[in-house]
């Protein structure tokens, strides 16, 4: 269940009985062969696969990241982080005002992490409002599948090309990982290295293997959403 579902009535009618909601992070950065929404569209429909369970709202995704690296790519739209950290703190600050008091954060790219400091300055400011950060890749489940099929995962590699990622045929040969000179490089750098955009790996892989990741990643967001 969607905010854009709903009306502000609906809204005020669904905080009389709960105050939890899932707030998206994501980016709008280059995946290779992957739509450049990718980081948005995976973190949204696992949120709407456990709304549809748990009846919990979803907040609007906010559809811009950290993604300075990548800027070369056409397409790329990169917030500054702290340009980022006052997005979300200021949607959390909107929401909370308004009764929601637990509040699961459901990212979507690696770029946003430096949000977290951030969420730590605002549960000291609000300190009735619980809140816990998702990232879905990080998943000790999605680990446990990565290792039981010998898949290392990657940016734009077949990690992320679900069903609903997928906007154009991928290559069918695995792409050589790229030497990688130094953990902190330019844009221009980083399309000189990473090429087509993939850090390696195969493209893609059976669609039985990511609907495992898609269903263990479901089943934590549902845990998560207990607030225990």
């Amino acid at each position: 269940m969607r905010f854009e579902e709903l009306n502000w009535m609906d809204i005020e009618s669904y905080l009389e009985k709960d105050d939890r909601l899932m707030i998206v992070l994501g980016a709008t950065e280059q995946h290779a062969y992957l739509s450049l929404l990718t980081d948005i569209k995976i973190p949204l429909a696992m949120a709407d696969a456990a709304s549809q369970q748990s009846g919990v709202l979803v907040a609007p995704p906010l559809n811009f990241g950290s993604s300075p690296y990548f800027l070369d790519y056409p397409g790329t739209i990169s917030f500054r982080l702290s340009t980022l950290m006052d997005a979300v703190e200021d949607i959390l600050r909107s929401v909370y005002r308004q009764g929601f008091r637990r509040v699961l954060v459901l990212n979507g790219h690696s770029g946003n992490d430096g949000v977290r400091a951030r969420l730590v300055e605002v549960a000291n400011a609000l300190s009735d409002l619980k809140m816990n950060w998702y990232s879905w890749w990080e998943s000790h489940g999605v680990e446990a599948i990565t290792l039981k099929h010998s898949l290392k995962p990657g940016h734009a590699n077949w990690l992320e090309a679900f069903p609903f990622t997928l906007v154009d045929e991928v290559p069918g040969t695995p792409k050589s990982p790229p030497y990688v000179p130094s953990t902190i490089m330019d844009a221009g750098s980083t399309r000189e290295v990473y090429g087509d955009g993939s850090f390696g790996g195969p493209y893609q892989v059976d669609v039985a293997i990511m609907n495992e990741i898609f269903s263990i990643t479901v089943t934590d967001i549902l845990e998560m959403l207990k607030f225990e």
